[in-house]
């Protein structure tokens, strides 16, 4: 990338850092060329903070690190756009986003696998989600072929209530699985929309 770093007087340019599945903006801050050789080395953003005069990389106290995806630089060479996966709320006041917003899309099953990635990092002690995946992938997969026969055999009866109670412990063991294996659901969605269009 050819980025512009004297368009500006301290030699910093913007970064505006979005969410890569809810588009949320979160924040924005200020990158340097170190700033941003760090956050492509490590994988974590980076920024130059002008308040501590040094590299900051956001969540080395909190642990609430913006994971890398992506970053795309404007037409004018002079702004980034980085995209990322982010590792707890992103401003210090606790919230989400540095603009108060809640970060998650209107779909309650991207917020789900949301929710799943911030619990499996927890204690297993208090998080069924860590502990499913303490248990490991061959528990997670055990456990969604053990609710799929449960759903099916309640899809047999009547009961509207347990059929569905069902249904959603299948597709929440799926979500798991789908976690544990390096995905998401909206890779599965693709699929399914790519074999619609055929």
């Amino acid at each position: 990338m050819n980025i512009d770093y004297n368009k500006y007087q301290d030699g910093l340019v913007p970064a505006i850092i979005q969410d890569h599945q809810t588009h949320k903006v979160l924040m924005l801050g200020f990158m340097n060329e170190a700033a941003l050789d760090k956050t492509l080395e490590s994988q974590k953003v980076t920024f130059f903070s002008r308040t501590k005069n040094r590299l900051w990389t956001k969540g080395e106290e909190s642990g609430h690190f913006l994971n890398l995806k992506s970053i795309q630089l404007d037409c004018d060479n002079d702004t980034l756009l980085i995209k990322v996966q982010p590792i707890g709320p992103t401003c210090h006041t606790g919230s989400d986003t540095c603009f108060s917003e809640t970060n998650h899309s209107g779909n309650f099953l991207e917020y789900l696998e949301q929710i799943i990635e911030l619990r499996k990092q927890g204690d297993p002690a208090n998080s069924y989600v860590a502990k499913m995946f303490e248990k490991g992938l061959n528990k997670i997969a055990q456990k969604v072929g053990e609710e799929a026969v449960e759903m099916v055999i309640e899809a047999k009866d009547n009961n509207k209530d347990l059929f569905l109670n069902e249904s959603a412990d299948l597709l929440f063991h799926y979500l798991l699985l789908l976690n544990a294996k390096g995905h998401n659901l909206a890779e599965v969605l693709n699929i399914l929309q790519l074999r619609h269009a055929k």
